[in-house]
């Protein structure tokens, strides 16, 4: 099953992923997409690290998403992407849309024939106030168009606020 959980910041997006990757009774690798390049970006790593069980593994890729896919899935693996927006903005800082277009093509030519469980973890950013800035209205316009993209293919979709999840797509939880 492909699942893909969104919501804003700090709504439990996160937390829910994890108890679905820990509930599928599936040896879990994590794979983080950030790249903490900042103190208060450590923090939040630091934060995800303490909650996650020693016993997932971990693959921290901030560009090649696809390529880890399609390498790790299994039938006996449930693989847990946190976060999809975090790659996104990764390559929109290369400025190099080429790049962008390919990761994104790769990521969604791959999911079809994923084995396992997988579950994607998104800030959903379109809820608010048009941004200032050509950059952040790209990001916003970019993810909400991998968004669709991906709730298109997912069997299930949730969108997660102040920690209650509510299903759009697929079997409640």
């Amino acid at each position: 099953m492909l699942q893909l959980i969104l919501g804003g910041a700090r709504s439990g997006k996160s937390r829910l992923a994890e108890k679905l990757a820990t509930d599928s009774a599936l040896a879990v690798t994590y794979i983080a997409t950030s790249q903490p390049l900042d103190g208060e970006m450590n923090e939040r790593v630091a934060h995800h690290r303490a909650r996650r069980p020693a016993e997932w593994a971990l693959i921290e890729e901030p560009l090649e998403l696809a390529r880890v896919l399609r390498e790790t899935a299994s039938t006996e693996r449930c693989l847990l992407v946190d976060c999809l927006t975090l790659w996104l903005t990764n390559l929109l800082m290369l400025e190099d849309a080429e790049r962008l277009a390919a990761e994104r093509e790769a990521l969604l030519e791959c999911l079809a024939s994923l084995p396992g469980e997988t579950i994607f973890v998104s800030n959903e950013t379109g809820m608010g106030v048009v941004p200032l800035g050509e950059l952040t209205r790209r990001y916003v316009d970019e993810a909400g168009w991998l968004h669709q993209a991906l709730a298109e293919r997912c069997q299930r979709v949730v969108l997660t606020v102040a920690g209650l999840p509510l299903t759009l797509k697929g079997p409640a939880l």
